[in-house]
């Protein structure tokens, strides 16, 4: 039954599992939904936005892609002004930063996902924060602008030290005993998809790290996890006992379906045979569009490197292996409006329904998949 986010987001509210587990593809309201789970837990009041409210107030702690938001440059080009990533402050970053100063345990945790020579350095005031690196045989690079993959896990270090923080003061049960009384009202915790350019080790690391700070919450406080990634998805599948996991997908009329998955169907959890099912999906109904040519390439990448082929175009037929990869390469490309038609012609669509039934039919595993 087709469901509005906020809908949704009631539903996530009202669960009594301790985590639940959300997979959906890359723009298909992860994020929108953590917004909506926010509104509606603590929705704004008025003048809000002039003044925000006490840490003490707050029912609900969320990492997204808003909280990225929070973190940004200024690029000072014609002054040649050292790059800084300033810090838009909020409560929470107030809080982990300026009052329990854990600046040195986020270098800690950023370093480990990143590089130990990748360092960062706070202002006294913690409202902005430089990066230097050492490059080993006494050379020393100050003031770098890092990578959006790197400022991405530095926010999530912050997040995580947050995190750690909030967990350790509700494991004490008697609130008197408790060092602040700022987390005495926070209820939930929302994380959305924090694997941005980790590699596989890194990604199962953070992925074990995370569900073992979780696991050691012994308050009431529930964890709303969402994620595009299918090994960040079974890596927790696999950690959590007390659960309950959910497939997030958008219609074609803008409304949304969250699916709840049972036992084997996480077990067997993947997506390549999400994409195989969306794609015979569409060529059943005949509603094969360009971008079907794209999740069709993903497909092929996804399994030959499950199978160990250097290049996906080995897995296309033989005989025309460099025709079929031109069609997928221009064809999963072509992106501007008015290069091409959403639909594609007759022989395009054919294209796409031949080389998923060779894919098919040459690799039995997908059978014994299916079985």
């Amino acid at each position: 039954m087709s469901q509005t986010l906020t809908d949704i987001a009631q539903q996530l509210r009202d669960a009594s599992k301790k985590v639940q587990l959300i997979y959906a593809f890359n723009g298909t309201g992860k994020t929108r939904l953590s917004r909506a789970f926010k509104e509606l837990i603590a929705p704004k009041m008025e003048g809000e936005d002039a003044q925000p409210s006490d840490l003490a107030d707050k029912k609900v702690l969320y990492y997204s892609a808003f909280t990225e938001d929070l973190f940004y440059w200024k690029n000072d080009l014609e002054r040649d002004a050292e790059p800084k990533l300033f810090i838009q402050p909020n409560a929470f970053t107030r809080w982990v930063l300026e009052e329990q100063g854990q600046d040195q345990s986020i270098t800690a945790t950023f370093q480990h996902y990143t590089s130990e020579k990748l360092t960062p350095h706070f202002s006294t005031d913690f409202s902005s924060v430089s990066f230097s690196f050492e490059r080993g045989n006494d050379q020393h690079e100050p003031n770098i602008k890092i990578s959006k993959g790197e400022e991405s896990n530095f926010i999530w270090s912050v997040f995580n030290a947050l995190l750690e923080q909030v967990i350790g003061e509700l494991n004490i049960a008697e609130v008197a005993n408790r060092s602040t009384d700022v987390f005495n009202n926070l209820k939930y915790v929302f994380v959305d998809d924090p694997v941005s350019s980790l590699d596989e080790n890194h990604l199962i690391e953070l992925a074990v790290n995370l569900a073992g700070l979780i696991k050691s919450s012994q308050s009431d406080l529930k964890f709303i996890i969402t994620t595009h990634s299918p090994l960040f998805y079974n890596v927790l599948f696999n950690e959590f006992s007390n659960k309950a996991c959910y497939m997030l997908n958008r219609q074609e009329d803008g409304s949304f379906t969250l699916t709840e998955k049972h036992g084997d169907s996480n077990k067997s959890f993947s997506y390549h045979l999400h994409l195989l099912q969306t794609i015979e999906l569409a060529i059943a109904g005949q509603k094969v569009e360009r971008y079907h040519f794209t999740l069709l390439r993903n497909l092929y990448e996804k399994t030959a490197s499950f199978l160990g082929y250097p290049k996906w175009s080995e897995l296309l037929p033989d005989d025309k292996q460099l025709y079929f990869s031109r069609i997928i390469n221009f064809t999963s490309h072509s992106t501007l409006s008015n290069e091409a038609m959403s639909v594609p012609t007759p022989a395009e669509q054919a294209t796409v329904k031949l080389l998923t039934d060779h894919l098919k039919s040459r690799h039995a595993f997908w059978q014994q998949q299916g079985a």
